[in-house]
């Protein structure tokens, strides 16, 4: 079951289980059910620390881990490899002992969560994001007795994928009642159900002094202008929704300089840890609202907490870009998708259709051809924008239909999920269906600026943030970077430039202005509260 340089990496990390541990396995004659078999017996025989047993559990396949003697509270329904290996590897560790490097404060907050919590996660085995959940809520339950939680490979378990309608993963439910669909963090899963929790932090957020350089934003463009900020040695913070923004969501990246190919989740990991090298504030979890201008500018926060900074650098990125057609957001999840990678298995044998037919939208048909029935593509132009080579993969595989010059109008569903979709042929105007039981949006990007529409700043026709050629918008102290702004190409290593740049610009307007005295800043402050 595992390969030789796969099982000397696993002993590696059994040896650090201190505490017995017991797997229970429950199986059948299925060829998935002599997989997990063969794992689990495989994983035993590699520690005198771990024992197996089977029984017969709920699902079939399933392996649940505990310290034995102890009820589990960890199960994996299906076989636990590809992103989710990771994930079986931590649950072993974690059951067995091994102090888990989780911020501690975060661990007695798990501790004192009252009331019971049974979860249980929906996951595709390629998506990227699933690994994140299943892994928080792994240590929950390894932390407070009266957390539970199962993964289940909802390709493995179609009738309940049918009878809950899931059509997106991560799909986590609690207690029986759908809890959040699409990637969260621990501390979010957390806060959403402690809640006092938002309270606690805002309190916590106000009381901090403002930072000579605070960037608002976590993704490529934000991790740089904190790396290059921190370098100067003046006073740093980042706050964002996520650490990673829309790089998190993305699978293969094969144009990042000196990196021949790696992923999403990868590059993130190792921007987070190189900004912690280096003395910088990280508040996630935190959405901005507001910006005011001063000379210190203030950035309110969804919770209703602020911050503020000598000079600010904007990195809030972009998001993938809706249709804006009746039907939309009534099933978005239930059939309406963006990410091809998470839920594209949840439609195996099924036919589904792909908006754009830029490079994202080609290499989305191609990955979906491989599990769905049939793809169709709809591209609005008369032409595709797809690299060529793209474009001959896709026409070479039989199940992929091209339609150009089509206009999506309507997304087609039955009251719980999608049926199909019209749209309009340009050429000739005439109405036409196509019935599906997925669709995946991948028609570009649009800028995170929602939340500064209407203020101060100056942004473009197209809402993105106006920038010289150092990072500096409309207003002296606020700088930007990244998708945000109006720079013409989108790219990782384009946004960790205009980050680098941002937050030299912001250094040199920080050493080139005098410091407002902060009996003149509070003065100001009371007199605009009272204005």
């Amino acid at each position: 079951m595992l390969d030789a340089n796969l099982k000397k990496q696993l002993d590696t990390y059994l040896q650090n289980i201190i505490t017995p541990i017991e797997l229970s396995v429950s199986v059948d004659d299925s060829p998935k059910s002599q997989e997990l078999n063969e794992l689990a017996t495989e994983i035993a025989e590699m520690s005198p620390h771990i024992s197996l047993n089977w029984n017969q559990a709920q699902r079939t396949p399933s392996m649940s881990i505990a310290q034995t003697g102890v009820p589990p509270r960890i199960s994996f329904a299906g076989l636990p490899m590809g992103h989710e290996f990771t994930s079986l590897v931590l649950a072993l560790l974690h059951s067995g002992g091994h102090p888990s490097k989780t911020d501690p404060a975060l661990l007695e907050q798990i501790r004192h969560l009252d009331g019971e919590y049974h979860f249980e996660t929906y996951i595709s085995l390629s998506c990227q994001n699933c690994p994140d959940v299943v892994q928080a809520l792994n240590l929950m339950a390894t932390v407070n007795p009266n957390i539970t939680h199962v993964m289940i490979d909802g390709a493995l378990f179609q009738d309940e994928v049918e009878e809950r309608q899931i059509m997106s993963v991560p799909s986590v439910y609690l207690n029986g009642q759908l809890f959040g669909q699409g990637r969260m963090t621990l501390p979010e899963i957390i806060n959403k159900v402690d809640a006092n929790a938002s309270k606690r932090k805002a309190a916590e957020l106000s009381k901090q002094e403002p930072y000579e350089v605070l960037i608002v934003g976590g993704g490529p463009a934000g991790a740089a202008a904190a790396i290059y900020a921190a370098r100067k040695g003046i006073r740093t913070a980042l706050v964002a929704e996520r650490f990673g923004g829309q790089v998190m969501d993305t699978m293969g990246i094969e144009n990042f300089i000196s990196v021949n190919y790696t992923e999403g989740p990868k590059l993130v990991a190792s921007l987070e840890e190189h900004v912690k090298e280096y003395d910088v504030d990280v508040f996630t979890e935190q959405q901005a609202v507001s910006l005011t201008e001063g000379d210190y500018v203030k950035i309110g926060l969804e919770n209703g907490a602020t911050l503020s900074g000598r000079s600010v650098i904007l990195a809030t990125g972009a998001r993938w870009r809706e249709m804006n057609v009746p039907g939309e957001q009534q099933y978005r999840g239930k059939g309406v998708a963006y990410c091809p990678h998470c839920d594209g298995p949840l439609f195996k044998g099924k036919r589904v259709a792909v908006i754009g037919g830029g490079n994202s939208g080609i290499e989305a048909a191609i990955d979906l051809a491989g599990i769905v029935e049939h793809v169709t593509v709809l591209e609005f132009a008369d032409t595709l924008r797809a690299d060529e080579v793209l474009q001959r993969k896709a026409r070479s595989m039989p199940n992929i239909d091209i339609i150009k010059s089509a206009q999506t109008t309507e997304v087609r569903g039955d009251g719980n999920k999608v049926i199909g979709l019209t749209y309009t042929d340009r050429e000739t105007q005439e109405s036409k269906q196509v019935d599906v039981a997925g669709i995946f949006v991948q028609i570009g990007l649009i800028p995170n600026t929602d939340w500064l529409k209407g203020g101060p700043l100056k942004l473009s026709k197209h809402g993105e943030i106006e920038i010289d050629s150092r990072g500096t918008t409309s207003i002296p102290n606020v700088f930007a970077a990244g998708d945000v702004t109006n720079v013409p190409f989108k790219q990782i290593i384009i946004a960790m430039g205009a980050g680098s740049t941002a937050a030299l610009g912001a250094f040199d307007h920080l050493i080139r202005t005098p410091a407002p005295a902060k009996a003149a800043v509070q003065q100001n402050e009371k007199q605009a509260e009272t204005a």
